[in-house]
């Protein structure tokens, strides 16, 4: 997992290497500009729009790396306080983006793990299918009246005809439509337990296990 010591002190590497990259580019600048002073033409020196024209662009240089410099130190800041956000959440059920349900049987009975759905708009039906490892529906769902946004669904764990589904895996598809019957847009939502975070090329990860590992950014919902 990563840890704020780390996050920052690879915020502070970036930095610290932007100012040695600034230091260099400066320094090579000004060699060249007096190494120019020194053996130009004396019948046809160079021209004082020249110069100024040589040091306003390694004022821009400057100030794009100040620039660079501070979006880097704002990064580092940003990555720390995720880090802390996705520490946050270990042990903790997440809703995020997918269609996996679980099906088995434990201390309590036939046990069926959280999912649900992220409507971009109000919805006036719903239909969930619920769908065994060889595409078979074994279950619908009709639902009515949702606003949009995300929402936890609940199964028993029953097909149509009331018995209980064996163990194991299965899919869920959700499809929504407005008070004209025409389609909305709608994502299923699966569930996890956060077990570990770890940092990444694209952002902070959290590991759910079988559900998978997710970026901090597909959290929807915390159980």
């Amino acid at each position: 997992m990563p840890t704020v010591q780390s996050a920052t002190a690879a915020a502070a590497h970036n930095i610290a290497s932007t100012r040695d990259l600034l230091a260099d580019t400066q320094e090579r600048f000004l060699t060249l500009l007096v190494t120019q002073l020194q053996n130009q033409d004396p019948l046809n020196p160079m021209d004082n729009e020249q110069i100024t024209s040589q040091v306003a662009q390694l004022s821009t240089v400057t100030g794009i790396n100040q620039l660079n410099e501070t979006l880097l130190a704002l990064s580092g800041q940003l990555d720390v306080s995720q880090s802390m956000q996705a520490a946050a959440l270990i042990g903790k059920e997440i809703l995020v983006p997918g269609a996996d349900i679980r099906v088995g049987t434990g201390e309590i009975g036939t046990q069926v793990t959280h999912f649900g759905m992220e409507l971009l708009s109000p919805a006036a039906g719903v239909k969930v299918n619920i769908m065994d490892n060889a595409g078979k529906v074994v279950r619908t769902i009709e639902l009515e009246n949702y606003s949009a946004g995300v929402h936890s669904l609940e199964w028993d764990g029953r097909d149509d005809t009331g018995a209980t589904v064996p163990d194991g895996r299965y899919t869920v598809q959700v499809l929504a439509f407005d008070a004209h019957n025409a389609p909305v847009a709608v994502g299923a939502l699966t569930s996890g337990v956060v077990s570990s975070v770890a940092s990444s090329t694209n952002g902070v990860r959290v590991d759910l296990g079988l559900a998978g590992s997710f970026l901090l950014s597909d959290v929807r919902k915390i159980m």
